[in-house]
């Protein structure tokens, strides 16, 4: 492969201590302290084998899966919690359980992301009311953020699971008021019933919205998807213009990724020419990052979910936040833009991809 051939002439010219060398024909420096390392996770839908003349010229490193236990207790330490160490050992007793118990489901995901953003919100829970008892803050972050993916027969299991593991634990129901009120009027504006879990669902996607910025809504055709966004930001929008504090308005941005091939989703090069052609979906991200107003943007994505659209999201949806073209131009996404994935299903995504966005299902 042509990649083979490069990374060999960058370790040839490393093994001589040259200082200049050829690289595809053109003469460039190079420093003697340069590296090569991949990471990979071959073995499912989208991800190729490394071809055997580029394995030939790296060294294989096996990795181990971390103790999560030490991790969430190192990081409820950080956020302030004192009684760490048994709740760590709580938390990860219950992801155990949930791996074993609960229904296995493609959008479910009990890895190590999913652990951090539970621990995150825990920590903001905690700043917001530091008098409030510790238990109760971890067990509403866990509920918070796993209750909307789960599906309906697997409630019940998941709330027996919880009252074994914190027996004398009540979480108070969380009032809404503002919201909620918003949410109804503009469901009867809309000439639709207020069904309480079409409210429900909105109120959850505008959780999930707090912790993560990239989201999916999962669920069959006429399972209410779009009903539970668009009620959800027309709402935002009226608490916004009702001057309520914490709110701002909304703007949406929807784009179906299947519509149009995947060169011109993210934008190609003319092989003969080495021209750039900009994709839909770059474009629209461009402009939406260069905007510097405070009111909320949100990129709806409203189409099956592939692996070769969605792996290239894989940047995005992590911590980096960037969306990385081909012709190398990097876009950074401010904290006022956020993705919204509206699917059926995700029996095509990787892990990788199911575990960096929060799930509404």
């Amino acid at each position: 492969s042509v990649v083979a051939q490069q990374v060999l002439s960058i370790q040839q010219a490393q093994n001589e201590g040259k200082r200049q060398f050829m690289f595809s024909g053109t003469n460039l420096p190079i420093k003697p302290n340069c590296g090569v390392f991949i990471t990979m996770n071959p073995g499912y839908a989208g991800r190729a084998e490394l071809p055997d003349n580029l394995k030939a010229l790296f060294r294989p490193v096996a990795m181990m899966i971390p103790d999560y236990r030490l991790i969430a207790e190192i990081m409820l330490f950080s956020e302030g919690f004192t009684t760490a160490k048994v709740l760590a050992k709580k938390m990860t007793t219950l992801y155990a359980m949930c791996v074993q118990q609960l229904s296995k489901q493609d959008h479910y995901d009990y890895g190590l992301r999913s652990v951090r953003s539970v621990l995150n919100s825990a920590g903001a829970l905690k700043r917001a009311d530091p008098d409030n008892a510790e238990d109760v803050i971890l067990l509403r972050a866990i509920r918070d953020m796993n209750v909307p993916k789960f599906v309906s027969q697997d409630m019940p299991l998941f709330n027996a699971l919880v009252s074994d593991l914190f027996p004398t634990t009540e979480v108070p129901t969380v009032d809404y008021g503002d919201l909620q009120r918003a949410i109804e009027e503009e469901l009867e504006l809309a000439g639709l019933q207020k069904h309480p879990q079409t409210i429900k669902k909105a109120i959850q996607t505008y959780e999930s919205k707090l912790t993560r910025h990239g989201n999916m809504l999962v669920g069959s055709t006429l399972s209410g998807k779009s009903t539970a966004w668009q009620t959800l930001v027309k709402a935002m929008c009226r608490l916004k213009k009702e001057n309520v504090e914490g709110f701002v308005a909304v703007r949406t941005f929807v784009i179906n990724p299947k519509a149009i091939p995947y060169s011109n989703l993210y934008g190609q090069y003319d092989l003969q020419t080495f021209e750039w052609t900009d994709g839909v979906l770059s474009k629209v991200m461009r402009e939406v990052c260069a905007d510097e107003r405070p009111d909320q943007k949100w990129l709806l994505l409203d189409g099956p979910v592939d692996t070769l659209w969605i792996e290239s999201m894989n940047t995005v949806l992590d911590d980096n936040k960037m969306l990385t073209l081909i012709n190398g131009e990097r876009i950074a996404m401010p904290p006022q833009v956020s993705l919204l994935f509206e699917v059926q299903d995700l029996s095509v995504a990787s892990p990788a991809t199911v575990s960096r966005a929060g799930m509404v299902y």
